[in-house]
């Protein structure tokens, strides 16, 4: 069984496969303070509790990362639990995509696995759109060519932010409001935060489909928060929110010689 691992900027996700199919997925807070041994009983504890499954059923690895403070930690968990060490998803890793970035060593790890997932499971061209910690755009055409994106502050991020700088607005639940016009302060931000980040997010998608000359492209929408964007009709939007796990699963895959 293959043992994916995504290590974001707010959450750890986990997932187990047996061939293609995706058995067990998990969720965990990405504390850097968190030692191997930490992790390891963790994780034990998610295989045990959600599943009959080991670490000894493990037979490989792979890990993408967007905290490279954190890469250690996992990497030692693998090694001294499970006895093995993860695959780690970089620029320079086999994916059949032609990255057209300036510097593709700045290329979030994230974005690269999201890319082959959204590119082989619906077809290019694309443009992947993930709501997490950041909200990033990625744009891939039809020749599997990964041109580039946007990158914008995340729906909680700008939550946080504006109760930061103006001392009289509490923290809010970010749930969708009833309607635009608030009748409270906590209704007006919720307004002004979420659909906000709705017109910031369609604006972006449909300038990205028209400087790229893709107005047929699928829109892939991932990520927790994506749920509370409500996306432009003209888009042609998918959601997924397993896409990063099956994209590590996808670039194992390739390079191992099995796709």
């Amino acid at each position: 069984m293959l043992l994916v691992m995504d290590i974001g900027n707010t959450n750890i996700k986990f997932g187990l496969f047996d061939g293609g199919k995706l058995l067990e997925s998990w969720r965990i807070s990405a504390q850097k303070s968190r030692t191997a041994d930490e992790l390891g009983v963790i994780m034990g504890s998610l295989f045990s509790a959600k599943s009959r499954f080991s670490f000894s059923d493990v037979d490989g690895m792979i890990m993408s990362s967007v905290q490279p403070a954190l890469n250690y930690t996992v990497e030692h968990t693998c090694d001294y639990y499970i006895g093995k060490k993860p695959v780690v998803v970089s620029s320079e890793i086999k994916t059949g995509l032609k990255f057209l970035y300036t510097n593709p060593e700045e290329l979030g790890a994230d974005r690269i696995v999201n890319a082959v997932s959204a590119y082989r499971t619906y077809g290019g061209p694309c443009i992947i759109v993930d709501c997490g910690t950041a909200t990033t755009f990625s744009a891939v055409n039809a020749e599997a060519e990964f041109l580039g994106g946007a990158i914008a502050p995340g729906i909680k991020a700008g939550a946080d932010a504006l109760t930061e700088v103006a001392s009289k607005l509490p923290k809010i639940e970010l749930i969708k409001p009833k309607s635009i016009i608030g009748k409270s302060t906590i209704s007006n931000m919720q307004s002004g935060i979420i659909h906000g980040f709705t017109g910031l997010v369609n604006h972006i998608l449909l300038e990205m489909k028209k400087e790229a000359g893709m107005s047929g492209a699928t829109v892939i929408a991932t990520g927790g928060l994506s749920e509370l964007i409500d996306f432009d009709g003209r888009l042609n939007v998918v959601k997924d929110r397993a896409l990063s796990l099956y994209g590590l699963k996808m670039i194992y895959d390739i390079n191992n010689g099995k796709m």
